[in-house]
């Protein structure tokens, strides 16, 4: 909202110590990748650059589901996907680098001190839709390999995002298939389950245990225009597998 000078006004904060960050995994066939945002700054006298989880402050207004889904659709662009919160961080020490309270006071013009942060969690598919969402906004992906220091605590974040979703996994695979397109080889998805639990696994076990996947349906369709012998392409049955579990 701008006003009649031209100046940004911002809703009025709910609390300037409560946040909410974002953690949003995409899966683009042959690794994990996690959405984050680029943070320009100047401390000291000394310009830097880093990155962060989509996160902020949240307003007066709105309740934390809603703030989560705004802040990432502000910093992304991305919109209409199913967050998951899944813990709150409230150590003394998430504001201990002067550089992230500066950034964060410069960007929400409020004073900060404290801050407690809701964390969500999301899984997605790479698509060309969520790619192009990005454009607009200085976001992008980055492989889990090569995530450097993040600000705040998100590095902390961000490996307790995967342990929940491994644990999660185990009572509930079906979040997984969140990640995989549409249809998919059985490649992708023993490539998806091993970047997952952080393993190998024997390609001829796993399509004996795609087989007693009901719900993983194999299709006529196969891979075309590839150079390796076509792989056929699978299909998640959603009621198949809601139907099993009653």
């Amino acid at each position: 909202m701008e006003s009649m000078q031209g100046e940004v006004i911002y809703p009025p904060l709910a609390n300037n110590h409560i946040s909410v960050d974002c953690v949003v995994i995409g899966f683009d066939g042959t690794q994990l990748n996690v959405l984050l945002v680029n943070r320009h700054g100047e401390e000291d006298g000394l310009a830097y650059h880093d990155m962060k989880l989509p996160g902020s402050l949240i307003y007066q207004d709105e309740d934390l589901d809603g703030a989560a889904l705004r802040v990432l659709n502000e910093l992304t662009g991305v919109k209409n996907i199913k967050l998951m919160q899944f813990r709150a961080y409230g150590s003394k020490n998430r504001t201990s680098d002067p550089k992230d309270v500066h950034w964060l006071e410069r960007a929400q013009q409020a004073r900060v001190e404290r801050i407690v942060t809701i964390s969500y969690l999301a899984l997605v598919k790479i698509d060309r839709a969520i790619d192009k969402s990005l454009d607009a906004h200085k976001a992008g992906w980055v492989p889990l390999n090569d995530v450097k220091r993040l600000a705040f605590d998100h590095n902390l974040i961000l490996t307790e995002a995967m342990h929940y979703i491994r644990d999660a996994a185990e009572v509930n695979p079906v979040m997984l298939f969140d990640l995989l397109p549409r249809k998919f080889t059985a490649s992708q998805l023993r490539t998806m389950f091993e970047l997952i639990y952080g393993h190998a696994i024997d390609v001829r076990n796993f399509h004996k245990k795609i087989a007693m996947m009901d719900y993983v349906v194999p299709l006529e369709e196969r891979q075309q225009g590839v150079a390796h012998r076509a792989a056929r392409y699978y299909k998640f049955d959603r009621k198949i597998y809601n139907k099993n579990r009653r």
